[in-house]
């Protein structure tokens, strides 16, 4: 037995969302790194639709960059009954410069994300692509450069949201 390609990546997803149709999805951006972000929160919005969640029951929000992620975040989370969601995908992308700003708000910014997860009880989708250079960024946004598409990854964050939504309602 011989294996072939590469084993990296995920399994494949489920294909169908019972439930999802009454879900409500937030998505939180940062405003660095437009053209990537832009990409990202339309994959995002893609596969949320896709898997059934109706578009008006789709919140978006900005904040200034991927430290607020977080507080953003938690504005959904904590929000009224009339705002309240069923998860929220936080979604920023971090380019490493030649200081060490990237490897702080990149700790912060994850750690924030995983706390409000185990706080609310509700899913909380980490979206941030921490990457090494704009490239990357491009080729992670589906974007890509040089004749080489690359992939949204803000569709698996999409999807995502919806499975682990269903699964924390009990749905799946």
């Amino acid at each position: 037995m011989s294996i072939t390609g590469s084993i990296k990546g995920p399994a494949p997803a489920p294909t169908s969302f019972p439930g999802a149709n009454k879900l409500r999805i937030g998505i939180v951006h940062a405003r660095w790194n437009k053209q990537i972000i832009d990409a990202l929160v339309a994959g995002a919005v893609q596969s949320l639709e896709k898997a059934g969640v109706p578009t008006d029951n789709i919140k978006i929000r900005s904040v200034p960059g991927s430290w607020e992620l977080p507080t953003g975040c938690q504005t959904l989370l904590a929000g009224s009954s009339d705002d309240e969601v069923d998860a929220v995908i936080g979604i920023g992308c971090l380019i490493k410069g030649s200081t060490m700003h990237f490897e702080y708000i990149c700790d912060c910014a994850t750690h924030g994300l995983m706390r409000l997860n185990l706080d609310y009880q509700k899913p909380v989708i980490l979206g941030i692509l921490t990457v090494l250079n704009e490239d990357q960024g491009l080729e992670r946004a589906g974007i890509g450069r040089n004749g080489q598409p690359g992939h949204n990854h803000g569709e698996d964050w999409g999807f995502a949201a919806v499975e682990m939504a269903l699964m924390t309602k009990g749905n799946q």
